[in-house]
C-alpha cells in the first residue's frame, strides 16, 4: 500500500477574508450537496483546531479534526474514514487581485488493500473532482451575490 499525495488548485471569485468561510465544516454546507457535518460537542469556533466533526458520504463516516489555521489563508484538517483511508486535506488561500487561488492538497493512505482501488480511482480523478468545487462555488456566487 501506498500514500498518495494531490494538490490542485481552484479560483474563488472572493477575496481570500470572504474565500476561507466556504472551507470551514459550516460554510462548505452552502455549496456542497449533502455535506452535513454532525459535532459531537457544541462548537463556537468550527476552524479551531482541535474541534471534531463528522460526515457520511456514500454510506460512510469520515472523522475530521481541524489540525490547522490561518484564518483567511489556510486550513488543515485530519480524516479518517474506517477500513477505507486516511490522511490530511489542506486548503490554502492566496491572494489573485481581489479574488482568490484556492491550493487543495490531499494526503491519503489506503487503511485495507481492498481500499487501494477506490484511491487509486479518486487520484485520477482529481483534477475533475476540483472542477467541480470550482463549478459549484461558482454556482451558488451567482445565486447569492447581487448582479
Amino acid at each position: 500500500m501506498t500514500r498518495t499525495r494531490l494538490t490542485g488548485r481552484i479560483t474563488v471569485a472572493l477575496p481570500p477574508a470572504k474565500a476561507f468561510g466556504l472551507f470551514t465544516p459550516h460554510g462548505e454546507r452552502a455549496w456542497v450537496e449533502g455535506w452535513d457535518p454532525r459535532f459531537p460537542v457544541p462548537v463556537t469556533d468550527d476552524t479551531e483546531p482541535g474541534m471534531v466533526f463528522e460526515t457520511h458520504a456514500h454510506g460512510r463516516r469520515t472523522t475530521w479534526l481541524v489540525i490547522a489555521r490561518e484564518p483567511g489563508r489556510l486550513i488543515s484538517y485530519a480524516r479518517v474514514t474506517p477500513h477505507d483511508r486516511a490522511g490530511t486535506v489542506t486548503v490554502a488561500i492566496g491572494d489573485a487581485g481581489g479574488h482568490s487561488e484556492v491550493r487543495v492538497t490531499y494526503v491519503l493512505t489506503p487503511l485495507t488493500e481492498t481500499a487501494e482501488p477506490a484511491l487509486r480511482e479518486f487520484a485520477a480523478h482529481y483534477p475533475a473532482y476540483l472542477r467541480s468545487w470550482e463549478d459549484a462555488i461558482a454556482a451558488w456566487l451567482r445565486r447569492t451575490l447581487p448582479a
